[in-house]
């Protein structure tokens, strides 16, 4: 227990603790990322309806308003969509797929980009030169663009009967390939820097293999940056996976993101049903400034120019 309270006191002394205190806007950024998360997480047990059940849809119930319309029902808090179903749910379950399609994403391009740059930055040669040729040109092209095309290829190489089954894994593979050159040329640079310093000569005197020397003395010193632009990665990673979906090449219907129903609400936008794109639409855009905000905090936090 002593220990507990000894490392609990630690963290709280500690100088990023310490920026957070201070900072307000970063604690309500906290506050709603938490609130996004956690309603995402649980929704299976939180959410007042379950919105893809289709035995407990009701077609009578569909475009109901707010609860606080004229019209409203106090059994749909922020209404329904064309099927029946509580827009409230939906949110909390399409957040659910949002929210892992984006870090699966980002989990995927910061070790695709940090392991390219650690052997560009440590090996350099033709395979640096090659590698950075490779990011440049990648470079020149919107990430939106990557991610559309790598998923326009993998439906044209699937089986159509295997397109929904796989769809999110598609995106996941589209997005993360579609942003791995920032993790690349930070480490890259990075690593160039560490490579020539004592601790990695003295690794290499006594024999270290180079893989081992990247992966126990030059890696650990070098993550700082990754940490910060996989913060800020995540939001980018959801507003393309909602792009994606809102355009209808990304999660089925029968999955929903947040983007999907922003795209399903959009139809019936003219006609008057404006809660079932708005809500999903401010939810998304909540969850994006939050964590942005998060990660502008952390990298102004780490940067020991700004301390």
């Amino acid at each position: 227990m002593a220990a507990v309270t000894s490392w609990l006191r630690r963290a709280w002394d500690h100088d990023l603790a310490w920026s957070f205190r201070r900072s307000p806007v970063t604690i309500l950024a906290a506050l709603l990322t938490l609130a996004c998360v956690g309603g995402a997480l649980f929704a299976p047990w939180i959410a007042p309806h379950n919105p893809f059940d289709s035995a407990t849809l009701n077609l009578s119930d569909g475009f109901a308003p707010p609860a606080w319309t004229a019209n409203g029902s106090g059994k749909y808090l922020l209404g329904t969509d064309d099927q029946g179903r509580d827009v409230l749910s939906t949110i909390m379950y399409g957040a659910r797929i949002s929210l892992g399609v984006g870090l699966a994403a980002v989990l995927f391009s910061a070790f695709l980009g940090v392991s390219l740059g650690l052997l560009s930055g440590y090996l350099g040669g033709r395979l640096d030169a090659f590698i950075m040729r490779v990011a440049d040109i990648q470079l020149s092209f919107p990430a939106i663009l990557i991610a559309l095309l790598i998923d326009g290829v993998a439906r044209v190489a699937l089986p159509h009967a295997l397109h929904d089954a796989l769809a999110i894994y598609v995106l996941v593979l589209a997005i993360g390939v579609s942003g791995w050159v920032q993790y690349a040329r930070t480490v890259r640079g990075s690593t160039m820097v560490e490579k020539n310093k004592e601790y990695v000569q003295a690794a290499r005197v006594i024999g270290r293999h180079p893989l081992a020397i990247m992966l126990r003395h030059v890696l650990p010193n070098v993550l700082g940056p990754v940490l910060v632009i996989a913060t800020i990665h995540i939001a980018t990673a959801i507003i393309t996976e909602a792009t994606l979906s809102f355009l209808g090449v990304g999660v089925p219907p029968t999955q929903p993101s947040l983007g999907t129903l922003v795209r399903i609400g959009n139809d019936f936008l003219i006609s008057g049903e404006w809660w079932i794109t708005l809500f999903p639409g401010l939810a998304l855009v909540v969850l994006v400034l939050s964590v942005n905000l998060l990660g502008d905090w952390l990298r102004d936090a780490l940067n020991p120019k700004l301390r």
